[in-house]
């Protein structure tokens, strides 16, 4: 397979940062986002939340690109989410991968995308619009933020009713997991809205926080609050910088990997 088209899927080498791994599954949601796994080295681990470089070979170099593992941190084979931009230098190539292809993935994962960037809390929001939701999907199934969580709400807001990838196994609170199905049934709360085709939930994240429609389903107050509750972020620019002003006038301060806080965004996708 990767013979027959040579001219965009060269063999490729390993290198001191980069190992080549093996594309085992395609799935296209629609036609401009699709989720694919791959091999796991035997020696690659990664925090639940974080990001590695992926990508193929260009010209004279390889092309890479940071993507968020969306598989749990347990999990044999590794699974990414990405749109398609026709394009894009590396996205309009990899979107037309295939079980058998070849791929790059970084040696070290990183980020701060992790419950240990953050203070100890009872309520945790993931926002996400597109597919900032990647990194979540890793998160809501690590036992450990169940344990540090007693709700954890996962926010999904898409164009279309067709971009809400893994919206069956997030409908279903994640049914038949083998590690956190129990959990995920008491206290996860998935909250997708659609802001251009009819959906029983629609508008932007920010509407749903004003109409208090992201708190109907929560035990706690119907309010946003820097003593109880911790966020994530990851998405959009604009929907990240908003929100990372309306929580800092609310009190929330950023946390890191050095510092934990109240809330803590990718800042390797922000531009």
């Amino acid at each position: 397979m990767i013979a027959e088209r040579s001219e965009q899927f060269v063999e490729l080498e390993p290198t001191g940062a980069l190992t080549v791994e093996k594309v085992c599954s395609v799935k296209h949601w629609n036609e401009h986002l699709f989720s694919f796994t791959v091999t796991r080295p035997p020696s690659f681990r990664f925090r639940s939340g974080e990001f590695v470089m992926l990508g193929l070979q260009g010209e004279g170099r390889p092309l890479l690109r940071a993507y968020s593992v969306a598989s749990p941190s347990w999990a044999e084979e590794l699974e990414f989410l990405s749109i398609k931009v026709p394009d894009g230098p590396l996205t309009s190539r990899l979107q037309n991968i295939q079980p058998g292809d070849q791929i790059y993935l970084g040696r070290k994962p990183t980020g701060t995308l992790v419950t240990d960037a953050l203070l100890p809390g009872k309520r945790l929001f993931m926002l996400s619009t597109g597919t900032g939701l990647a990194p979540f999907l890793s998160l809501v199934r690590d036992p450990d933020v169940y344990e540090q969580f007693g709700q954890v709400v996962v926010v999904h807001s898409v164009r279309r009713v067709s971009d809400l990838a893994f919206h069956e196994e997030l409908e279903s609170k994640l049914a038949g997991d083998p590690l956190v199905e129990d959990q995920a049934q008491q206290q996860l709360v998935y909250v997708p809205t659609v802001t251009r085709e009819p959906f029983h939930t629609s508008g932007r994240i920010g509407d749903l926080i004003e109409n208090g429609r992201l708190f109907q389903d929560l035990t706690g107050e119907h309010a946003l609050n820097p003593e109880t509750d911790r966020v994530m972020m990851c998405g959009s620019m604009d929907m990240i910088k908003e929100f990372s002003a309306k929580l800092e006038a609310l009190g929330f301060t950023e946390g890191s990997n050095a510092k934990p806080g109240d809330f803590v965004i990718e800042r390797a996708f922000v531009g």
